[in-house]
């Protein structure tokens, strides 16, 4: 019985090893791209379309900031800044 319980020990320690290293070693999600080519085409096109509307959102972000930050330059009047940052301004609105 002893026996038992030590082979049943050293077999639970091996299982609980190799999980481990499967799991650094993210064999288990490779084994699972490499099944499936429609997996692979779905999983990348999500992505594609989630950092392409990342994107876009954080350059809008962005630049509606630095839009504000201009204007905001503008009322201070700078003699030369002003000036410069006032005609790029007006192109941007412009261009809306």
């Amino acid at each position: 019985m002893w026996l038992k319980n030590k082979k049943i020990g050293i077999l639970e320690k091996s299982i609980e090893n190799l999980s481990k290293t499967l799991q650094e070693g993210n064999y288990i999600e490779w084994a699972y791209l490499l099944g499936s080519n429609k997996e692979i085409i779905k999983r990348n096109l999500l992505a594609g379309i989630a950092r392409g509307v990342g994107i876009g959102i954080g350059v809008t972000i962005i630049t509606a900031i630095l839009v504000i930050l201009l204007q905001k330059i503008v009322t201070l009047n700078i003699p030369i800044i002003g000036e410069y940052i006032a005609d790029i301004v007006e192109i941007v609105e412009k261009s809306r």
